[in-house]
């Protein structure tokens, strides 16, 4: 008896370790990471690429037609993240209940990292046989529909709610992370106003309204256009 309760508390302690986010490995357990696309987010720095992550901090992230990337995150390292919380995800209420044995040998923390990587994975195995586009079918839906196999939060994610919640909620990682996505734009900026004046703050108004007005059409009138 004691011994077991001895390598569960050695697991706990293991997963605990699991938890803290690296940086510098690209390591963020359980949560949604974002970098910078290049050109776009020169031009809008809210626009940017999008993973989630396993128990371990693993990256995955839709980059492409039938293509999930595993811990080679398609545009640079993260720059922004926003880590999970395990409680406000209704799928391991859902979830059946071990044996008493097996799960005190596993601990609970174990039974949620399984749970979670489970669930990840579903949503990896269905975006391998899904087309990338970014209008219709790109990285935001990817980490939206693993959210609603999730259920964090009760579920219904969608490209725009997603990108809103990392956005508003994420942090930096580093101030050179703050750099990174902000002194681009910053540069662009400066020089379209320098050369273009209000002909180029014009047009990229448009642009970002024509951008932005597409994703909220549709999600929220068409609702099968985009896919989550």
């Amino acid at each position: 008896m004691g011994s077991n309760e001895e390598r569960s508390l050695t697991i706990e302690e293991n997963e605990t370790e699991l938890k803290q986010i690296e940086s510098t490995r690209s390591r963020f357990p359980c949560c949604i990471v974002w970098t910078p696309l290049p050109l776009l987010s020169w031009f809008f720095p809210c626009i940017g690429h999008i993973g989630i992550c396993r128990d371990n901090g693993v990256i995955l992230d839709f980059a492409g037609p039938n293509f999930v990337c595993v811990d080679n995150f398609a545009f640079g390292a993260p720059t922004r993240y926003l880590q999970l919380r395990k409680e406000q995800c209704c799928a391991f209420l859902d979830s059946p209940a071990q044996d008493p044995e097996s799960e005190s040998l596993q601990g609970g923390n174990g039974r949620e990292a399984t749970i979670w990587d489970d669930t990840l994975r579903k949503s990896t195995q269905e975006y391998q046989h899904q087309s990338y586009n970014i209008l219709t079918c790109n990285c935001h839906s990817f980490v939206a529909n693993c959210l609603n196999r999730l259920k964090f939060q009760t579920g219904n994610w969608n490209v725009v709610s997603v990108a809103v919640l990392i956005f508003m909620k994420g942090r930096f990682v580093s101030r050179l992370a703050i750099l990174q996505t902000y002194l681009p734009f910053v540069i662009v900026l400066g020089l379209g106003l320098f050369f273009g004046g209000k002909v180029f703050l014009t047009y990229l108004f448009i642009f970002f309204c024509v951008l932005v007005g597409w994703f909220l059409l549709g999600t929220y009138c068409c609702k099968k256009l985009i896919h989550v």
